[in-house]
């Protein structure tokens, strides 16, 4: 991707991706006053767990979850969550809130000594599950948002999975998920 086809897809002034399908969520606010971007963190997300396709994740994220239509959606129906970004199993990207508003997707968590990681990151959620192998097309989604958030956000210098920033709450993205194939260290630096 050339620098010129990065500005040209980069978000725009509110933090929308063009290329992204847009689907506003209601789960999100304000980030803090000057609060720079500076870690994405990656999670998994499959509803019901271990099952994918289907409107349920977004549903979740935009508060229209159906607790009727499967047992697990009665524990999480009342759930108020959302993240950035959802890359499908088939790599299409499904924006949510916009880069410049804080997502409600890291919940209580730390990374390098700083709490609150919604405050100063964007969350990106992969349709899988913990154990199970991600797809190509997601890697590549994946690749191409780094980027293209990377070019935008020069602050942003940071990656770690949902594990490492709430470590014994959270698993994901899991041991399916392999780290070597994502190319932060080709958008600026080593993870």
């Amino acid at each position: 991707m050339s620098g010129i086809d990065v500005v040209r897809n980069g978000p725009d002034a509110e933090g929308w991706l063009p290329e992204a399908r847009r689907v506003p969520s209601p789960n999100q606010d304000a980030r803090p006053e000057g609060e720079a971007i500076t870690l994405l963190v990656v999670h998994n997300i499959s509803l019901p767990p271990g099952e994918f396709g289907g409107p349920w994740i977004a549903d979740l994220f935009t508060n229209r979850l159906d607790p009727s239509a499967h047992p697990y959606f009665e524990t999480i129906h009342a759930l108020r969550v959302s993240a950035h970004f959802l890359i499908r199993r088939d790599g299409e990207l499904i924006q949510f809130v916009p880069c410049r508003r804080r997502a409600w997707h890291a919940g209580q968590s730390s990374w390098r000594g700083r709490q609150r990681c919604n405050d100063f990151s964007i969350g990106v959620e992969l349709e899988g599950s913990d154990d199970t192998p991600f797809e190509a097309s997601q890697y590549a989604a994946l690749n191409r948002l780094i980027v293209i958030l990377r070019a935008a956000y020069p602050e942003l210098t940071d990656i770690a999975g949902h594990a490492d920033i709430a470590p014994g709450r959270k698993t994901d993205p899991g041991p399916g998920f392999d780290w070597r194939r994502v190319r932060w260290e080709d958008a600026g630096v080593a993870r």
